[in-house]
């Protein structure tokens, strides 16, 4: 029955073809020994060409074809088919075109025309070899030069997509000229009617291909004809193959991949990888395009790619489309596209990739230096820029600078363009202040007009820079914001999503279904610590509960009982289990609770190792300086304790042969890409997002990895489950945020007392002030504006401390709500934008909570007996039960202060009794690598002379965030998460406030 066998298949993409613009061209037509239609080639460089043709006709008469086809050859064999393709080949002088590409406009009516002369050709059983009468079942050429095979497998005649993969590892020699790599085709499909599967580089055995599929149900594979009337795959040819699809692939998508690795011996090595995009990079960035180029700008669009979508790839074939992109009416959408990232790798990426697009220079700049470099390249509307988040808000500065420098009066304003800014990493770049900065600098004098405006309408002429604030934190008319991210929060699906939704997505599910990424729950393994404290004073003294319990936690955490007992699993079962793996090229990553643990965690392991003479060695990596509270003047750094290894060289030297074990302490946890990465052994409390983007940092693919290990001392495997569970198959929105609540928060903040409406004027009248009438007096008028709230709090602290920390909670989520909301709510209420620009400042000046008494209990306390035990393993399963949605910012408030006082006895019961997986280790960061700048720092100086510690701290955190941006590139990781951590950076403000004035005082 014919309707069933391999060639019905055949016919039915060959017709589909046919009717939608292919020619086809029989197999006797082919030049095997060049691999080229040769008759094809002439035929479009005479149609398309003919002032060249009839140039080189006066020079080589009737020898013109021969000597065309013999300087192509040459050229694709030296520079490849895709090159040749973009750029042409010269020819004695002359320049000729094998292809024209379509134009981002329609202004040019005869490269339109050139356009459509192209032939694309479809050729059915191509003989291809000279020594051999083999042929491959579908070949796709362009103007007679082969770019795409297909060799089809039918499953109703029991073959399958697996067949056709083996069929091109053992059947199709690499040495053949149409399948060398670069120099004729360059994709290569096995097709079923089920699955699609993809190559760019034959290599005998060793050909590694990748899924080319849709997905389906938020997996791999491919969803059925919902008509019932098609193939499953029969979007390869419908939609990648379509004619101006494939001729789009040529000209914008595909493209030479370099990347440059030393070996074991130092050397270094390049490697050349042809990328062809995976389906859902092709159907994102189209999508993208699509939308923007209809919708115009001033839109929000979300990308929830997972680990292992290419999103490196995406954001730069998006970069490159939108700053060429033209509307329905040929005018340009954007004059600049920014791309936001801190990861240098895709810096380099993107300018690589552009260039062989444009062939030019100048089209991507990166922004390495400074915000004067960033200001320089947005006056000058360089079409992509590459920056990071944090150097936006010092643009205006140097704007002004840039205009005196030219002997101009300036504003410290863009001229208002339409932008494109892509984000990498939205769930860490669209909150904070910082990221309204960005939205005011591009917003430029548009912006700065609407405030003007409704400064006059409001008769509040003086305050133009309120009006001006609360015009930067909603939707800008002149901006499109893409926004990438694996784990959305709540705000990022409300900001960036349309609906609640992303405007694409790839699963976690599908990543791991298609092996793009590894499943890390799958070898999960959890210990429980089994111990026994006994008091070993005399007297049984009252104690504060959780104060004397984290206490207590701490003692057993860094009890060298505890740090030796965990060391000795860790090392063994890397020595035993893990080193073996990966070609005996694996490492580990040990994540601990605080920098004092990792120290203390590095020491151990390294006298263990050296014990055992086992050939491992181990790397520790923590911020600052790490002062031992057991030791007097002991003080430990990263670099000291790796013997001098600087901090940028880590990730390198971690990557050789030498280094096997990497301990950690709040760093490599997110956007650290080792796939030699097998096991991890976790001794720290992780929940939610941290503990997804931490344990995920096993996920990277190794072609000799096979499996991931977690040995997880800390954690509750349903915990974990849950917190994976959310972004398995696309995150969801929870609990939603009532509007309603802000007024409702404010009235109350209004009728507690704590300030006057007269002083929240006073504070706001100076704060709003134009820049020209700024001057240095303003510091101490502001600070006397809001030192009556601070009296008032600290009254309210010492005789209700309950009441005041609930109030201290209410301020807090005032903050949260109102920078969340306004950026999805268009308020008009100057009088929001008034109380959170008081409340943020005035937050800062309040005094800290009481926190009771400090517990040291090494003299009170002792250790009778302790045991680790294995409490379970195997696989967490994330293909059942619901996924919990994400909540939204809810009120925050505290109950009472501290608990009521309970025997120290009866706590180390309670505590025998829980510990394991209840406890939950504060993040521990102190950062001294700026105390030393701080100290040196002649205003800090002056101003730790004349104020007491409250006031001095209101000085150091207005000047903090300049001395982090300074520092950018020696902890990169450390100033993004400050940045974006509110909670964290007044932790850690205070700390280093203290340190340095102490420091200063002396």
């Amino acid at each position: 029955m014919t309707q069933v066998l391999e060639s019905s298949f055949e016919t039915v993409i060959e017709g589909y073809l046919l009717r939608h613009g292919y020619v086809a061209i029989p197999s006797e037509g082919f030049d095997r020994n060049l691999s080229i239609f040769p008759e094809t080639i002439l035929a479009f460089i005479r149609t398309t060409q003919p002032k060249e043709w009839g140039k080189l006709e006066v020079l080589h008469g009737s020898r013109i074809g021969e000597q065309i086809i013999h300087d192509l050859c040459k050229w694709m064999d030296i520079y490849g088919s895709l090159a040749t393709f973009r750029h042409g080949f010269k020819c004695y002088g002359q320049n000729l075109r094998i292809a024209f590409f379509k134009a981002a406009h329609d202004l040019n009516p005869e490269l339109e025309e050139r356009y459509l002369e192209n032939r694309l050709c479809i050729t059915r059983q191509l003989h291809f070899s000279p020594r051999s009468e083999k042929s491959l079942d579908i070949t796709v050429s362009l103007n007679g030069i082969p770019i795409v095979t297909l060799e089809l497998k039918n499953p109703l005649t029991n073959q399958r997509v697996e067949d056709a993969i083996r069929q091109y590892q053992h059947d199709r020699d690499p040495r053949e000229v149409i399948f060398e790599f670069k120099r004729r085709t360059l994709v290569h499909f096995a097709v079923d009617t089920e699955a699609v599967f993809m190559t760019t580089r034959l290599a005998g055995t060793a050909t590694h291909f990748l899924p080319f599929n849709k997905g389906f149900e938020n997996g791999a594979g491919n969803p059925p004809d919902p008509a019932g009337l098609n193939y499953r795959t029969a979007y390869l040819w419908e939609e990648v193959l379509q004619r101006d699809s494939l001729l789009d692939l040529l000209a914008r998508f595909l493209h030479l991949q370099i990347t440059e690795k030393r070996t074991e011996d130092g050397r270094k090595v390049k490697k050349e990888t042809m990328i062809f995009p995976r389906y859902h990079q092709l159907q994102a960035v189209r999508s993208l395009v699509d939308s923007a180029r209809h919708e115009g700008v001033g839109h929000n669009y979300l990308v929830e790619h997972s680990a292992g979508s290419g999103k490196s790839n995406t954001i730069g074939w998006l970069a490159h489309r939108l700053s060429s992109l033209h509307d329905t009416k040929n005018q340009r959408v954007f004059d600049s596209v920014i791309v936001i990232t801190d990861r240098v790798v895709l810096d380099q990426q993107l300018q690589d990739t552009i260039y062989q697009f444009e062939h030019k220079q100048g089209v991507v700049q990166r922004i390495d230096e400074s915000s004067r470099q960033l200001a320089e390249a947005l006056e000058n509307a360089v079409p992509i820029i590459i920056t990071t988040l944090q150097k936006f808000p010092h643009v205006s500065r140097q704007l002004l600078k840039m205009s005196e420098e030219r002997g101009e009066i300036g504003s410290g304003v863009l001229q208002t363009r339409h932008c494109a800014v892509i984000i990498d990493e939205a769930h860490s770049s669209q909150g904070g202040e910082t990221a309204t900065d960005l939205k005011e600098v591009l917003g430029g004098e548009v912006l700065m007009k609407e405030a003007q405006k409704r400064a006059m309408e409001e008769g509040l002429n003086n305050m133009e820079e309120l009006f001006r604030s609360m015009a930067k934190r909603k939707r800008q008319a002149n901006l499109s914001l893409f926004a990438f991210t694996a784990t959305p929060k709540h705000k990022t699906l409300k900001v960036f999503g349309r609906n609640n939704q992303p405007a694409h997505r790839y699963t976690m599910k599908q990543a791991i279904e298609e092996g793009f990424i590894l499943d890390v729950l799958k070898n999960y393994t959890t210990y429980a610590a089994y111990f026994k404290l006994l008091k070993a004073c005399e007297e049984d003294p009252n104690v504060e509960r959780k104060k004397a319990a984290k206490a207590l936690a701490r003692f057993l955490k860094l009890h060298p009982v505890n740090v030796a007992q965990k060391t000795e699993v860790m090392v063994e079962h890397f020595h035993t289990f893990t080193q073996n793996k990966i070609g005996g090229r694996a490492k580990a990553m040990v994540v601990t609770g605080s920098r004092l643990e990792a120290v203390r965690y590095k020491q151990s392991f390294d006298r263990y190792i050296k014990e055992k003479g086992y050939p491992i060695k181990s790397l520790v990596a923590f911020s600052g300086t790490v002062q031992d509270d057991k030791i007097p003047d002991a003080s430990y750094t990263e670099e000291e304790m790796n013997e001098g290894l600087r901090e940028k060289e880590l990730p390198e030297r971690f990557d050789t042969s030498e280094y096997q074990v990497l301990l950690v302490a709040e760093k490599y946890q997110t956007g650290f890409d080792q796939p030699l990465l097998h096991t991890m052994y976790v001794d720290k409390r992780l929940a939610g997002i941290q503990a997804v983007q931490t344990l995920s940092r096993l996920n990277r693919t190794h072609p000799f990895k096979e499996d991931t290990f977690v040995l997880d001392f800390v954690n509750d495997r349903e915990e974990i489950r849950e917190a994976f569970k959310t972004y398995y198959e696309g995150a969801t929105i929870g609990e939603e945020v009532d509007p309603a609540r802000l007024y409702q928060i404010k009235s109350e903040l209004d009728s507690s007392g704590i300030y006057l409406m007269g002083e929240l004027d006073r504070f706001c009248n100076v704060y709003f002030k134009p820049n020209q009438r700024q001057s240095s007096a303003d510091h101490q008028a502001m600070n006397a504006a809001l030192d009556p709230a601070v009296s008032r709090f600290t009254a309210l602290q010492t005789d209700h401390e309950d009441e005041a920390e609930l109030l201290r909670g209410k301020l807090q989520a005032f903050r949260n709500l109102y920078a969340f909301l306004s950026q999805i709510i268009p308020y008009q209420d100057s009088d929001l934008e008034k109380l959170y620009v008081f409340v943020r400042h005035l937050s800062s000046k309040l005094p800290h909570r009481s926190s009771g008494p400090a517990y040291s209990f090494d003299d009170d306390i002792r250790l009778e007996y302790y045991r680790l035990q294995k409490i379970g393993e195997g696989s967490i399963s994330l293909r059942e039960g619901a996924a919990k949605g994400l909540d939204g910012p809810t009120e925050v408030g505290s109950g009472l202060v501290r608990e009521e006082p309970m025997a120290l006895s009866r706590l180390i019961d309670l505590v025998n009794d829980r510990f394991g997986t209840d406890w939950k280790q504060p993040d521990q960061l102190f950062f001294d690598q700026i105390v030393e700048a701080s100290v040196l720092d002649s205003n800090l100086q002056q101003a730790a002379a004349v104020n007491p510690k409250e006031k001095f701290e209101l000085v150091f955190k207005n000047l903090l965030e300049t001395l982090f941006m300074e520092r950018m590139d020696q902890n990169e990781e450390i100033v993004a998460r400050f940045m974006n951590d509110e909670p964290l950076q007044r932790v850690v403000t205070t700390l280093l406030a203290s340190e340095v004035y102490q420091r200063l005082r002396k």
